[in-house]
C-alpha cells in the first residue's frame, strides 16, 4: 500500500474528535464517495453479489476505514470475515499512508465449520505482527466489529449507521465513561455535538482503492506449478482475479515469459 493514489478517486473525509468529560475517541464520515468507486470497480470488472452479501462488504470497508481513522497512521490492518449462513467470506484491507481500503466477497470453495469468525491480521513497522481470532453470534458486520474490540482490543466500541451513508464510531479510552457509552442510542448519537463537548483533533481521507496491476499480480502466477501453468495459458491468454478486490486481469502468455525472464 505504498503507491500513489489515483487522482480520480472520491475520498472520504473522517473526522475524529475526543469527547471530553466522557474520554471518548469518536470518528465519523460519510461514505457516498467511497461507495460510488466501490460500484464503479464492480461495473468495471463484471461482479456481480447478491444484496445481501453487498450490504455486508459496504458495512466491513466502513468499519475498517473508522477503525483505521483511531489508529497510528502506520498501521495496516486486514479482516477477514467467515459467515456461515449465507456461506462467504468477506475480505477487507486497508492503511492510511495513503489513505485507501479495498475488499471483496469469496463465495466458491469456502468451507462450512459451522461457525461465524472475525479474524483480524495487524502489522506495523518495526512492531511484531498482530493476529486475534473470535467467534460472533449473528450477520451484523458492525456487531463483530464491536465484539472483536471488546474482546480482542479489550476497548469498548460502539458504530452507528446514521442517514445518508453517514457512520460513527466511539471508543473508550482511560477513564472512559463506560455506562454512557454502553447506554448510548442512535438518536443520542444524532444530536451528540449538542450536549457533548466535542474537540476536533484530526481529519483523514480514504478512497476505495486497492492498488492492483497484471505486474503486481505476476508473482502470483509465476509461484504455480508448471503444469498449472500450461493449463491457465491453454489458449495463450491468462485471466489473473486479484485476491484482494476480486479485479479481473488477462495476459498473453508472450507478456508473463517475458516478466518472468527478467526476474531471474
Amino acid at each position: 500500500m505504498s503507491q500513489m493514489l489515483s487522482p480520480d478517486l472520491s475520498a472520504v473525509e473522517l473526522r475524529s474528535y475526543f469527547v471530553r468529560k466522557r474520554n471518548a475517541l469518536l470518528v465519523r464520515g460519510r461514505f457516498s464517495p467511497l461507495y460510488l468507486d466501490y460500484y464503479l470497480h464492480l461495473m468495471q470488472h463484471g461482479i456481480q453479489h447478491a444484496e445481501t452479501l453487498d450490504q455486508m462488504l459496504k458495512d466491513a470497508l466502513a468499519a475498517l476505514a473508522l477503525h483505521l481513522g483511531s489508529r497510528p497512521q502506520d498501521e495496516t490492518c486486514a479482516w477477514t470475515i467467515h459467515m456461515k449462513e449465507p456461506l462467504a467470506n468477506l475480505f477487507v484491507t486497508g492503511g492510511t499512508r495513503p489513505g485507501r481500503v479495498t475488499g471483496r466477497i469469496f463465495t466458491e470453495d469456502v468451507r462450512q465449520d459451522g461457525k461465524t469468525l472475525f479474524i483480524s491480521q495487524t502489522t506495523r513497522p518495526d512492531h511484531p505482527a498482530r493476529q486475534s481470532m473470535i467467534e460472533f453470534q449473528d450477520n451484523d458486520i458492525l456487531h463483530a466489529v464491536e465484539q472483536f474490540y471488546t474482546t480482542s482490543e479489550q476497548r469498548p466500541t460502539r458504530f452507528f449507521r446514521l442517514p445518508d451513508e453517514d457512520f460513527v464510531q466511539i471508543s473508550a479510552e482511560p477513564d472512559c465513561d463506560e455506562a454512557w457509552l454502553s447506554a448510548l442510542t442512535l438518536e443520542d448519537v444524532t444530536v451528540l455535538d449538542q450536549h457533548e463537548h466535542l474537540t476536533l483533533l484530526e481529519t483523514r481521507g480514504y478512497v476505495f482503492e486497492c492498488g492492483c496491476s497484471v505486474e503486481r499480480l505476476m508473482p502470483i502466477i509465476m509461484r504455480l506449478p508448471q503444469d498449472d501453468l500450461d493449463h491457465i495459458f491453454a489458449d495463450g491468454m491468462a485471466k489473473i482475479t486479484c485476491p484482494r478486490c476480486g479485479a479481473v486481469f488477462r495476459t498473453p502468455k508472450a507478456s508473463f515469459e517475458e516478466w518472468r525472464q527478467k526476474q531471474t
